[in-house]
């Protein structure tokens, strides 16, 4: 069996991974790969847990997490393809634009 601690690093290096993605890039992309990256790290660790404390309550809150997650996926990137074609472009900082 596989210790706790070792799930637990793994979902620590991929949310570090998410948030350098979020931080350093411009690509809106990029950006929502590396929040999805973020919530998938935060789903291994409630699901490392269920299984440490043979519980299900970790693994049934990762399945909503994952229908949000597929939600906010539809809407995100219906949203990316919309301000693409009116801006020809993804890079967040010509985003500024929107403002009021």
């Amino acid at each position: 069996m596989v210790p706790l601690s070792y799930y637990l690093m793994l979902s620590a290096v991929m949310f570090f991974l998410g948030v350098l993605g979020v931080m350093l890039r411009r690509n809106a992309i990029i950006i929502f790969m590396s929040l999805e990256l973020m919530f998938n790290a935060a789903n291994l660790a409630f699901v490392a847990f269920a299984l440490y404390y043979h519980s299900l309550s970790g693994q049934i809150f990762v399945f909503f997490v994952m229908t949000v997650a597929a939600a906010e996926v539809a809407v995100g990137l219906a949203l990316i393809v919309a301000i693409f074609r009116t801006k020809h472009s993804i890079n967040v900082d010509q985003l500024s634009s929107l403002k009021g």
